[in-house]
């Protein structure tokens, strides 16, 4: 039996074995992914981002036990910081999550970034497939939160949930990293705080003013926000763009308010579902893929040609400042 067949039947430890071999581009795990593909693109895919200390993972938490007491099956992929060390994922955020321990409806996957930009690991994308065609229902995808790189997610998922917190220094961190035009759905966490009103108060005074006048969209630029013209034929996602982007106010500690983010999940992927925009993000976390894939494979293949000492040769007059970094790199394409 394969390891694709014995993880739609149920197996945890196939799936635990999948997501290894997947995780290190072995040639069985690439041959289990493509069995199980045609199996996939039924989950609900959600990314969970923002800054570290908004309390993502204690989100996620509550957010997967109302899940399952809907009767929904939850598959975690948790992107973790990478250890300098042993270059494994750090695993403290993980504890959060001991509530889910034992459930069989629940899988957890902590993944190292190794240092990929944005907090996603290369292999994300795959081992969420694999979690898709293993048959949960929803995926959430939670990130480091490492600043203006956590627009990656928006490649990775159907719904994008920004978890914001007062008190983290500026009210409005989400427009200074530059992710606050990626969200569906915003969470201002720690409810309880005073400030969290005054914070959802400005988010709101923000995505109003993104929504104000036609054909504009304001986005952050230095830290200054600016007027981008947006024709209206400018982008086939413009009916993506008529949803009204919701802020929840939870406090993850108690669960306070994780139903009222349940229903805006549900709300956001009908919405998707029904004026087309499920098919058009998945086109685009297609093609994003295979742009990937093929800068990859192209890298890997023009290295396999160059001859080591040569490229040396070419970093030493960089380095002496003969050459630009640009001129080397049309060399070796030209195969000079």
């Amino acid at each position: 039996m394969s390891l694709a067949t014995e993880v739609l039947e149920g197996n945890r430890r196939a799936l635990s074995r999948l997501i290894s071999a997947v995780e290190n581009h072995s040639p069985d795990g690439a041959a289990a992914l493509a069995e199980l593909y045609p199996h996939t693109g039924r989950a609900h895919l959600v990314g969970i981002t923002g800054s570290p200390g908004t309390g993502k993972s204690s989100l996620v938490n509550q957010i997967t036990l109302a899940l399952r007491s809907r009767g929904k099956t939850v598959g975690i992929v948790a992107v973790d910081p990478t250890s300098p060390f042993s270059g494994g994922a750090i695993l403290g955020d993980r504890i959060r999550m001991r509530d889910l321990s034992g459930d069989p409806g629940v899988f957890i996957r902590s993944m190292a970034t190794r240092g990929s930009l944005g907090g996603l690991a290369r292999a994300t994308a795959d081992v969420v497939k694999v979690l898709d065609g293993a048959g949960f229902d929803t995926i959430l995808i939670e990130t480091v939160g490492a600043g203006q790189s956590e627009v990656d997610i928006a490649s990775h998922a159907h719904t994008v949930l920004v978890v914001e917190a007062p008190g983290m220094g500026d009210d409005v961190q989400a427009i200074k990293a530059g992710i606050l035009e990626i969200a569906d759905i915003l969470v201002v966490n720690k409810s309880d705080d005073p400030r969290a009103q005054n914070t959802i108060r400005t988010l709101r005074a923000m995505l109003d003013l993104n929504a104000s006048g036609q054909g504009q969209k304001k986005v952050s630029h230095h830290g200054q926000l600016v007027d981008v013209v947006m024709p209206p034929d400018a982008s086939p996602e413009q009916d993506d763009l008529r949803w009204d982007v919701p802020i929840q106010a939870t406090d993850a500690l108690s669960g306070e308010g994780i139903d009222d983010v349940i229903e805006a999940l549900d709300r956001h992927r009908t919405h998707l579902q029904d004026n087309g925009g499920l098919k058009r993000r998945l086109r685009k976390q297609v093609i994003t893929e295979i742009d990937a894939l093929l800068s990859e494979a192209l890298l890997a293949r023009l290295l396999e040609r160059v001859d080591r000492s040569h490229l040396d040769a070419l970093v030493e007059r960089v380095v002496s400042r003969e050459l630009v970094p640009q001129a080397v790199v049309e060399m070796l394409i030209d195969g000079s």
